[in-house]
Parts: structure tokens; C-alpha cells; sequence
């Protein structure tokens, strides 16, 4: 059974090179796990979708749970699938740019058709904040 979580955490200190660093071990990591889903970053706050086994989607967790280079992780929701939102994303990262309806038009292009309308709302909301 699949299943899919998003949630938030801060992480105000993170550079770059960091960020890229996360994405470049999501991206080494998950497809060995079975593990997909998209990180957007607005220089404070993560918001990340994990689809996979829950299994491997609880182990996944319990390692970012630990890391240090964020905190306050806040589930949004975790919920059985029958489908992946992102199947074909190991781990995407959504670049948010300084303005904000650019960040709403550039998510609105990036993120897939068959996305659940409350997983949209929720990543467009967030895409305002910082």
C-alpha cells in the first residue's frame, strides 16, 4: 500500500550548498527506497511530499527527524494513495522566486495535473509565506 506525507519544518540557517545537499542524497537515496515526492524551500521553512511504502516512508522520517539542519517538523497530513502525485520525481526541488505570483505561476506550471486539490493548496499557500 502506498502512502504519501507532507509536512513542514524550519530550517532558517541553510545555505545553497546545503539545500542542494539534501536534494543530492534524496536524489542518491530514494529511488533504492521506493520513495518519491517534491522539497520546496522559501529560505526558512521545508515543505516536503514523501510517497512511498510506509515502511520506508517512517524510516525515512525517523533519519530527518534527527537531522540537524532543521527542526519543528509538523505533519500537514499522511493519507493512503492509490496513485503516486510523483511518480517521476526521485526528490523534485521547487525553486520559489522573490515574487509572489511568480512563485504561485511557477508552482502552478511545476506541480502535476493529477495532484490531489488539497496537496495543491496546501504547497500554494506555503508558496506565499517567509
Amino acid at each position: 500500500m502506498l502512502y504519501q506525507y507532507c509536512y513542514l519544518s524550519t530550517a532558517p540557517e541553510l545555505s545553497r550548498d546545503q539545500v542542494e545537499a539534501i536534494l543530492a542524497s534524496s536524489a542518491r537515496n530514494n529511488p533504492a527506497n521506493g520513495i518519491t515526492g517534491l522539497l520546496v524551500y522559501n529560505g526558512r521553512n521545508f515543505l516536503q511530499i514523501l510517497e512511498g511504502e510506509e515502511k520506508a516512508l517512517v524510516s525515512l522520517m525517523a533519519r530527518i527527524a534527527k537531522d540537524p539542519r532543521h527542526t519543528g517538523i509538523s505533519y500537514l497530513d499522511r493519507r493512503t494513495i492509490k496513485q503516486r502525485s510523483c511518480p517521476d520525481w526521485n526528490m523534485k526541488r521547487v525553486v520559489i522566486s522573490e515574487d509572489v505570483e511568480k512563485r504561485r505561476e511557477m508552482l502552478d506550471a511545476e506541480l502535476p495535473e493529477t495532484m490531489d486539490p488539497g496537496l495543491r493548496t496546501i504547497i500554494m499557500n506555503f508558496a506565499v509565506l517567509n
